[in-house]
């Protein structure tokens, strides 16, 4: 009974098994791969050419040696037999031996050994075994990387002749195989193009759109960083300030209460910290210590911006507010600063001791920028660090406003953007 139960119960495959197998896919694996690397080489086409040509002409010899011995008794003289076994042997030898320069010229070889077969089977109803492998394997290779149309061209004649039923025996029985499998051989040729083309445009569509898909990322990452440091990391920033100048200047404040507001301090110069570090991550392609910066400027360092630049160039810069002007969203105002911070440099460049205006005009909805300086004309559309005027326009553009550049009516160049003031329009 215990014997019975013990051959009933399965057995899982032993490990061995399966290392076996896996040790037979890959003998089999090394072995296509050796086998793709020989058919690639030109010298083992020339061998195998070699190879078939030798066959074929042993194949010819010995029906002509057969055909003499059966018709010995019609008187036929011994040298017309040398000669017609010599033609046969040239000609079995001519389609064969085309094949070495299949991978060099396969129309060539192709419409080579097509001939020899053709004039073989219709003058001397011969065609040797390997003449056949031969003959398909070039309508193959001229399907798949010669003319289409020349291959189907050299395929039809086969047809014709195994309809005419010009032989018998043997030769009928390899030109029927010739006709059936020659446009089969073509054919697949064909399909074999169009399987490697349609692989390599897979291939190239797969590509675009990894591409496209990385751009995308990492522009979107670059947009996210922006908004973390121009928006997120400055009022993290001034939750840090606002905590430490409410402990310096609240008199009477209890201890507790100033602890409290050290470590709300303290907790948002971490935040900051860990911002930079997470920047790092969402900007890996800058250089390093771009996300360290400081939080970007607004509006309220303009007054500094124009001081430094009356400071290096020794020229006249006013700043000229019209209306009253609201806190606006940080994009925004980092925008604007941005375009005035590279409007006078432009001027300071290509327009020296020139006077510049900054006029801030604030209409509701919209926010307009205004820089004009009293120098020569326009600068170069590039300024230095590779912005210039387009750069300007794209942080318009960027917060969902424009710009406009050129000469001033009465002189000089005028740079007027129109950015959107409130803050649910920027987004």
């Amino acid at each position: 009974m215990a014997r019975s139960l013990a051959r009933a119960t399965p057995t899982a495959p032993a490990s061995g098994d399966n290392d076996h197998v896996g040790l037979a896919g890959d003998r089999r694996s090394r072995w296509a791969e050796r086998a793709r690397r020989t058919a690639a080489d030109p010298h083992a086409l020339a061998v195998a050419a070699g190879l078939l040509g030798a066959a074929a002409g042993a194949e010819a010899l010995w029906r002509a040696v057969s055909t003499h011995a059966s018709a010995a008794s019609g008187g036929i003289p011994s040298a017309d037999w040398q000669l017609a076994a010599v033609v046969l042997v040239l000609l079995s030898l001519a389609t064969t031996v085309p094949l070495g320069l299949l991978w060099a010229q396969p129309a060539a070889a192709a419409v080579a050994v097509s001939a020899a077969s053709v004039l073989s089977i219709g003058l001397f109803h011969m065609l040797t075994v390997a003449g056949l492998v031969v003959q398909l394997t070039v309508l193959y290779r001229l399907g798949r990387c010669g003319s289409q149309l020349l291959a189907a061209g050299l395929a039809a004649p086969f047809l014709a002749l195994a309809l005419a039923g010009l032989t018998g025996g043997e030769t009928a029985i390899l030109t029927m195989l010739l006709a059936s499998l020659a446009p089969a051989a073509a054919w697949a040729g064909f399909a074999r193009r169009a399987r490697t083309e349609a692989q390599a445009h897979r291939a190239a569509q797969q590509v675009i759109t990894d591409t496209l898909l990385q751009n995308t990322a990492r522009g979107e990452r670059a947009r996210i960083s922006r908004e973390l440091h121009d928006v997120v990391a400055h009022h993290v920033s001034m939750i840090a300030v606002q905590a430490e100048t409410a402990r310096l200047t609240t008199p009477g404040m209890p201890a507790a209460g100033a602890q409290r507001l050290s470590a709300i301090g303290d907790t948002a110069r971490t935040a900051l910290t860990e911002m930079r570090r997470l920047l790092r991550v969402l900007r890996e392609d800058t250089p390093a210590g771009a996300a360290d910066r400081l939080p970007q400027p607004g509006l309220g360092q303009l007054n500094d911006l124009l001081d430094d630049a009356r400071d290096a160039s020794g020229a006249n810069a006013r700043l000229i507010v019209r209306g009253w002007l609201p806190a606006v969203d940080p994009g925004v105002e980092l925008a604007a600063y941005r375009i005035v911070q590279e409007a006078l440099t432009n001027a300071r460049r290509h327009a020296p001791g020139a006077a510049v205006d900054v006029e801030l005009h604030y209409t509701g909805d919209a926010l307009r920028v205004r820089i004009r300086d009293n120098g020569p004309g326009p600068p170069p559309a590039a300024a230095p660090g590779g912005h210039g005027l387009a750069g300007m326009r794209e942080r318009a553009t960027a917060v969902g406003g424009e710009l406009h550049a050129g000469p001033a009516a009465d002189g000089g160049f005028l740079i007027e953007a129109t950015l959107p003031a409130k803050a649910e329009a920027v987004r």
